[in-house]
């Protein structure tokens, strides 16, 4: 069961974190936490999750330590120098964390492959992968659309974090929605859409599209808002880059403190 006050609790931690190493991404982090949670608290037997956007690693970072898989004395390693808590997930440091990510685009094509080697092995559990919107530009997710298809990896979802917001601009004003529920439909997806920050929602999504052994791969759009949590980080650019100073740290706890009750 998820803790009541875990979504505020996390974010607290991210913007900790972050405040500490003068690192940025803490609106792509605050993005997808939510669904970071939901899927490690509910994760099955042989299920397997690649972060696909690297970037916001301090995400799984802080659902990896609550569950106790990173201790608290190497969360305070996060960004230092010779540290295994890099900027971008890196492989084989922490069990949950199988490959390096961070050039967007990679994580898809990886998790395909994780689908369809299950697939030969006849091993259960479902191959996930936790995706930007806006590395649905990438050539090679595109690759990989058609590969799962061709394949019929129905072992294999996909969840966009939709916030709309990539690292130059709104994704539409950029190469246009290639994250838009009709571009998936028409390659052949299964493809159903969210409310990113309800983990009740996010939960039933994941349960549907494990239940539907049909042929067909998965894809769970969720509609997100950058910065969710912290006011004046939500739905802009800015905090895809910069760093906080001590005013602006102070004001994203006290935001989070607020709007999660802590």
């Amino acid at each position: 069961m998820i803790p009541q006050d875990l979504q505020g609790k996390l974010r607290a931690r991210i913007i900790d974190m972050n405040y500490k190493a003068k690192s940025g991404h803490i609106g792509s982090a605050l993005s997808c936490l939510d669904i970071l949670i939901t899927y490690f608290y509910n994760r099955q037997p042989g299920d397997s999750l690649i972060l696909s956007k690297g970037h916001a690693t301090s995400a799984i970072y802080a659902v990896l330590n609550e569950l106790g898989e990173i201790s608290n004395e190497v969360m305070e390693t996060f960004y230092k120098n010779a540290s295994v808590m890099t900027g971008h997930p890196a492989p084989l440091k922490f069990p949950s964390i199988p490959f390096a990510t961070g050039s967007l685009g990679h994580g898809f094509p990886l998790a395909a492959g994780i689908a369809k080697a299950k697939k030969i092995k006849k091993e259960g559990g479902t191959s996930y992968v936790l995706m930007s919107d806006g590395e649905t530009n990438e050539g090679t997710t595109w690759e990989a659309m058609h590969f799962a298809i061709q394949n019929k990896l129905d072992n294999l979802v996909a969840i966009i974090d939709k916030n709309r917001w990539q690292g130059f601009g709104n994704i539409s004003d950029v190469l246009g929605d290639t994250s838009s529920p009709v571009v998936w439909k028409t390659i052949g997806f299964e493809v159903s859409e969210v409310q990113g920050h309800d983990l009740v929602a996010i939960k039933n999504e994941f349960a549907i599209a494990n239940q539907h052994k049909n042929g067909i791969p998965k894809v769970i759009i969720a509609n997100t808002i950058k910065g969710k949590g912290v006011d004046f980080m939500e739905d802009t650019l800015d905090w895809h880059y910069l760093s906080m100073n001590e005013a602006q740290y102070r004001a994203a706890q006290a935001s989070v403190a607020a709007n999660y009750g802590l």
